[in-house]
């Protein structure tokens, strides 16, 4: 394994972010930390002046940021692992091109617990929604619970990181993890980091993270999640939601099936995505939806229930079309 340096590595995917480029790097440099950062700037190819913005800034700051341009677009998930390995520093901590942190102790707090507690391999907080079309910010529903810089139980941890929702039971923006953890975990499990595999990659880093060690809660907002815009967690049509969950739901489904963690948490949770994703496929009027659901149901062992029954028979040839036209038509009335 390589010999990092004693430095926090600060990742930044973007494209085509130029409005909001700026001020990610802003709140990244205002950090006030006992540790030098780096910025490594994984900028994906854009078509506005995004990557003009981030050359302003690693000119004016020559040796802390680091540009590693795509000159064509090559997908968040492998430009995020991509600039994980060019990572040097022993810490790792990430952020988007539209997110911001909002504390400037963030790094200098979460550094100070892994210094301290090299059973930790991750600390993350609290984070909030900034609405980018009203500016307000607001917590994210079911604000969880834990004390400052309590430990959670592993294995119900790593349930509830296979189970993401509206609150991820880490959110990787607010983190600080251990570069050499996660680069063993990497080599170790090569296929649960392959891009082409999933579409993926705070679940399964998170995932291994917490399997490997302890796990650190700093309970206080640190990060403005940005939300209102398309990003890859938010695409913009129905058929589009359907391939990001289903890619979800398998990484999850694999990493409980490899690890044996399924638990009736779980088990719950795999029939409400199943169902999320048949109701994708109705709306999106695409059949070929409705046979992969149908697929990811039988090679999964998804057992029935009756939201997904009502769904299987919205589904049906003939109810299925006159079912979205009576949809469409209350939609055109109102």
């Amino acid at each position: 394994m390589a010999n990092f340096q004693d430095l926090i590595s600060v990742i930044v995917c973007t494209y085509n972010q130029q409005d909001t480029i700026g001020r990610t790097l802003d709140s990244i440099l205002a950090q006030e930390c006992h540790l030098p950062i780096e910025i490594v700037i994984g900028e994906d190819g854009s078509t506005d002046n995004t990557l003009a913005i981030c050359r302003q800034y690693e000119q004016k700051r020559p040796g802390m940021v680091r540009i590693l341009g795509n000159d064509s677009n090559k997908g968040f998930v492998r430009n995020y692992f991509n600039c994980l390995r060019a990572c040097q520093g022993k810490y790792i901590a990430d952020c988007s091109g539209d997110d911001f942190w909002i504390d400037n102790e963030k790094l200098e707090q979460e550094s100070h617990i892994l210094d301290e507690n090299a059973n930790v391999g991750i600390v993350h907080t609290d984070w909030l929604r900034y609405n980018e079309k009203t500016g307000k910010m607001q917590p994210p529903s079911n604000s969880p619970k834990e004390e400052k810089y309590k430990a959670l139980p592993q294995r119900g941890l790593e349930a509830a990181i296979l189970m993401p929702g509206e609150r991820p039971a880490i959110h990787l923006c607010t983190s600080l993890y251990r570069n050499e953890w996660i680069r063993q975990a990497m080599q170790d499990y090569p296929q649960f980091f392959d891009p082409d595999a999933y579409q993926c990659e705070d679940i399964q880093i998170s995932f291994f993270l917490a399997r490997m060690g302890d796990v650190a809660y700093i309970n206080k907002p640190t990060l403005a999640y940005s939300c209102g815009e398309t990003t890859i967690s938010n695409p913009d049509s129905e058929e589009k939601q359907f391939v990001f969950w289903a890619n979800v739901t398998r990484l999850s489904y694999d990493l409980a099936n490899t690890f044996h963690v399924f638990d009736e948490r779980l088990n719950l949770f795999f029939q409400a995505r199943f169902h999320k994703l048949l109701m994708h496929a109705f709306r999106s009027g695409k059949t070929s939806l409705r046979t992969e659901a149908l697929r990811m149901q039988h090679e999964m062992g998804i057992k029935n229930n009756r939201k997904i029954c009502l769904a299987k028979v919205l589904l049906l040839p003939g109810i299925w079309q006159v079912m979205r036209f009576l949809r469409d038509f209350v939609k055109n009335t109102k």
